[in-house]
């Protein structure tokens, strides 16, 4: 991880969301409702809600409206059913691109998301043809500046719960677990009043590919920029050098 700090990534992220609240709010509630219908609606015995609602709340969405959305999903009120597709495919210069779709139209999704391959100078490919290139860990990333506690102690407390490991960067903290160890690290740290300005189950990639031309560069971020914009997809990864 060092050398790829994610903070710097995770606050240009902040601020765009910033601009666009009500579709980041769709979106996580899109994943309580999956959550809930998962495992039903009981933080406490559903362990992918708790996950959820870190996240709700890493995006500085209201309680209230974190149990509204519980409470909806529980009821299924408008009776839509979202399923996780998953599409894989390769942007300008063979940069690897990962996108997770949370969807209640496949063909909609589909057809939006090879547009978006396209526009951007890349193209889809088939399950499995760059997955292979990441590895699925939990992250968590800290502001340094919103912990009270010292670095070292800071570290005890990931490592004691199960994390992997744990890299100081110049302004954060990032933490890797396993995905099946994600939950007990996140919750070891929120019982200490550690509070995280990011922490989910991730794709991170193995190695890195630079964009060196001002064309790819612009197919690139327009590429992202057309996958942000689409409400059926909910995270994108890839392994752009940015």
């Amino acid at each position: 991880m060092s050398g790829h700090s994610k903070f710097a990534n995770i606050k240009h992220k902040k601020e765009k969301n910033d601009a666009a609240k009500g579709k980041v709010f769709t979106m996580l509630g899109r994943e309580i409702q999956v959550a809930v219908k998962a495992g039903g609606p009981d933080p406490a015995v559903n362990g992918k809600l708790r996950d959820v609602i870190a996240k709700c709340k890493s995006n500085n969405m209201p309680n209230d409206t974190i149990d509204r959305s519980i409470k909806k999903a529980a009821g299924n009120e408008e009776g839509v059913e979202y399923e996780v597709v998953t599409y894989e495919g390769y942007g300008p210069s063979g940069v690897a691109v990962i996108v997770e779709a949370l969807t209640d139209n496949r063909n909609r999704a589909a057809a939006n998301v090879r547009n978006a391959f396209t526009k951007g100078g890349g193209n889809m490919g088939t399950t499995g043809c760059v997955s292979f290139m990441f590895d699925q860990k939990g992250l968590i990333v800290i502001d340094k500046e919103e912990v009270e506690i010292d670095e070292e102690e800071v570290m005890m407390i990931a490592l004691d719960a199960g994390a992997e490991d744990f890299a100081a960067e110049d302004d954060s903290y990032e933490i890797t677990t396993d995905p099946d160890d994600f939950s007990a690290v996140r919750e070891a740290l929120e019982e200490q009043g550690i509070s995280m300005a990011s922490a989910e189950v991730t794709m991170i990639p193995q190695t890195y590919t630079e964009l060196k031309s001002e064309e790819d560069l612009k197919k690139m971020n327009k590429l992202l920029d057309l996958l942000e914009e689409d409400d059926d997809v909910q995270n994108v990864y890839h392994n752009w050098d940015e």
